[in-house]
């Protein structure tokens, strides 16, 4: 598969940078205002509709926009906007007109922020057993339930909300998936203190929160469909395949490798630089595969090698910061505050102190499904082995067993 742009794709966006450089200085101007001027030159994203954040060309050109504005002094991205790479395809996808037309541009621009509403206490990883119920009541839906383990709840205007909307289909239907605002009134976000210390997790209560049925995104009991959408992405977004790639040895283990240059000579033992070699291939496969799977992805709305790449991340960051508070030793101890905050953006496992890396890490192999949900996927949609037995799947939902 060639992963160049055609020539009419490059021109096109050769000149919807250029002529967004020309008419906005991201040096001189608001970032948030910059970000608004990107969307209506169509480099947002740039594979998606014109006129809605894109250029109708191949998400194989992101790239080339993120380091030229890069370069030209543009800002970084909001560490609160991860969740416009979840989002943002959703409704691009699955949206209506209007929806896409309301939601996109104040999204990119980071004028309004997004939360993930999905797993609840009895639906983790089996998100299609979710529980929280919308009843219709004429033009609105009304809302009750509970969901869990929602990053930056506390900081969204809105949520990716799957309910169940019919609990005597089978478990995988009857559901729908809603765009709620955050600060309508039922909605009550409690924080879930983390073992850092931080409470980037929380937990969401919905009671009685009434949800306009033009906020549904996508049909009436076709909720499962549209939040394939929703994890596919969060998958490739959380193994690095979204946006621009980071650089040869940068991220986790270019922090390693800071920790192993500061070690004394002694230190630096030939089983100690072996293991580190060892950890560095391995991050350098795993950013290069990145790239390709980025490069590769059919109008961005990728398959089963986002699991691949979150799957290898997980296990990647676990190895990586071990051996980190080895090379530490017993420094790896002392010196960090692990009293309560709630935090202003994502913790993405390379900011701050190796120390609270190493805590924080653990939830890679939870977070955005989890490494055995995972193997499962990848034995059964890209090795064709036969599925795990479920009993359960042509059960209504209503007649399902649950704890």
């Amino acid at each position: 598969m060639s992963t160049e742009l055609s020539n009419a794709e490059q021109t096109a966006l050769d000149a919807a940078i250029d002529g967004l450089l020309a008419s906005a200085d991201p040096t001189k101007m608001d970032a948030v205002e910059f970000r608004r001027h990107r969307f209506d030159h169509g480099l947002a994203w740039v594979h998606f509709d014109r006129g809605l954040g894109g250029l109708a060309i191949s998400p194989r050109g992101q790239g080339q926009v993120e380091r030229r504005l890069r370069a030209a002094g543009g800002p970084t991205p909001d560490p609160a906007s991860f969740f416009m790479h979840l989002a943002g395809p959703t409704i691009h996808t699955h949206g209506n007109d209007a929806q896409k037309q309301r939601f996109l541009r104040p999204m990119f621009s980071g004028e309004e922020k997004w939360c993930q509403l999905f797993s609840e206490p009895g639906a983790g990883s089996d998100f299609a057993g979710l529980a929280c119920k919308a009843v219709r009541d004429g033009d609105e839906w009304v809302v009750n339930g509970q969901k869990v383990w929602n990053t930056l709840a506390h900081l969204g205007d809105w949520g990716m909300l799957v309910t169940r909307t019919d609990p005597d289909q089978v478990k995988h239907k009857g559901m729908t998936y809603f765009a709620v605002d955050m600060h309508s009134e039922g909605v009550d976000v409690r924080p879930l203190r983390q073992m850092t210390g931080e409470a980037e997790f929380n937990e969401v209560y919905l009671t009685d929160v009434r949800i306009p049925d033009h906020q549904r995104i996508g049909d009436v009991g076709e909720g499962w469909r549209v939040s394939l959408t929703t994890l596919m992405n969060e998958r490739v977004s959380i193994g690095g395949g979204s946006g621009a790639m980071p650089k040869r040895g940068s991220g986790p283990v270019g922090e390693i490798v800071k920790l192993w240059q500061e070690l004394p000579n002694e230190d630096r033992t030939e089983t100690r630089q072996d293991r580190l070699m060892k950890l560095w291939i391995i991050a350098e496969t795993q950013r290069l595969t990145n790239i390709r799977a980025s490069q590769g992805r059919n109008m961005g709305n990728p398959g089963p090698e986002g699991s691949i790449s979150k799957l290898a991340l997980a296990e990647l960051n676990k190895a990586l910061y071990e051996f980190g508070m080895d090379l530490m030793g017993a420094n790896g101890l002392i010196g960090f505050d692990y009293t309560f905050r709630r935090p202003d953006g994502l913790n993405d496992d390379t900011w701050g102190d190796p120390r609270s890396a190493f805590l924080r890490v653990r939830a890679n192999s939870i977070e955005g499904g989890t490494s055995e949900i995972l193997r499962n996927i990848l034995g059964e949609q890209v090795l064709g082995l036969p599925g795990e037995p479920r009993v359960d799947k042509d059960l209504p939902w209503a007649k399902v067993p649950r704890n």
